[in-house]
């Protein structure tokens, strides 16, 4: 008995790293200084459940994703200690549908972003950066601390 293994689709089947919906990057300042937090948690709501990216530590940036639904914002949470507030910015944008290949179907691109400090505390301002996200590489927004 013999088996046979066909495979029927191109190399373009596999969505490769960078192909997908680009997620937020978000940088720290310190007055007007990129700065590393000891710890921050993210906290984003997906429109359907808020979801908790956990602990990172000792960072200087973080890669926040978006909603891929049809609402114009995301709203998202910063906390900075386990027993203080947390921070809420909602970030505001346009979205483009674009189409990457059969294995990865659409990304989303966001434009003409901004965003609004909800609740401060530990964030105190906000710094725009790049206003429109393609791809994980260029800084989108600062948060003051």
């Amino acid at each position: 008995m013999s088996f046979l293994m066909i495979s029927c689709g191109g190399d373009d089947d596999i969505c490769e790293s960078g192909e997908g919906t680009p997620r937020m990057k978000i940088m720290f300042k310190n007055a007007d200084k990129i700065t590393t937090l000891d710890s921050i948690k993210v906290y984003v709501d997906l429109g359907s459940n808020i979801v908790d990216f956990g602990w990172n530590r000792t960072v200087d940036s973080v890669l926040v994703p978006l909603r891929v639904d049809d609402s114009p914002f995301t709203d998202v949470y910063f906390k900075t200690s386990a027993v203080g507030d947390s921070s809420k910015v909602r970030i505001n944008y346009t979205t483009k549908s674009i189409y990457v290949s059969p294995g990865c179907g659409v990304k989303r691109n966001y434009e003409n972003l901004t965003s609004e400090l909800l609740k401060a505390d530990p964030v105190i301002q906000l710094e725009p950066g790049q206003n429109f996200i393609e791809n994980e590489e260029k800084t989108n927004l600062y948060l003051i601390f």
